[in-house]
């Protein structure tokens, strides 16, 4: 048998989906304060490797991920994933999305993210909500899974997770 041992904290990413600027900022300030500070803030991203938003939220869509400097528990990223929904139809217009806030956690070995969608690869959490390991940590970068979503293929946002595992792993 096993020995149950203690797990390390993880550190908390969110990915934004947005087109108003001002709607990112106060969705990020609002989340400043319930988790901490913001120790990694990426560049704004061009959104175009889905048209999955577009209906909802219109076409020039961006992207962009922070990650906090205050580590996580892993098992409570359902309870944020249904606190990040809530922002989200906080800032929600006519039932439509303004903003769309993805959280999820990195270790040294992983990037998962936290859903509502079921499907094959993915693990139920609690409440509703799903966890999907991303991308897996090889050598010395992410990499992608088989069913990785395109754009957390692209070398772009693999660098930016690895610039915020970098920060993680002096913690340990």
């Amino acid at each position: 048998m096993g020995k149950i041992k203690e797990y390390k904290l993880v550190k908390l990413i969110i990915g934004f989906i947005f087109k108003n600027e001002a709607i990112f900022i106060k969705s990020k300030n609002i989340l400043c304060k319930k988790f901490g500070r913001v120790d990694f803030e990426s560049p704004e991203i061009n959104f175009n490797h889905t048209d999955h938003y577009k209906r909802e939220m219109g076409g020039g869509l961006k992207k962009k991920f922070i990650s906090f400097a205050r580590l996580i528990s892993m098992q409570d990223l359902s309870k944020i994933k249904l606190y990040t929904n809530k922002l989200e139809h906080k800032f929600s217009i006519n039932k439509m999305r303004q903003i769309n806030i993805d959280p999820g956690y990195l270790d040294s070995a992983k990037l998962v993210l936290a859903t509502t969608k079921d499907y094959a690869h993915r693990i139920f959490l609690s409440k509703g909500i799903f966890g999907e390991v991303t991308l897996t940590y090889r050598g010395s970068s992410f990499v992608d899974n088989d069913w990785t979503y395109t754009d957390y293929r692209s070398k772009e946002y693999i660098k930016i997770f690895n610039q915020m595992r970098s920060l993680y792993l002096p913690v340990k």
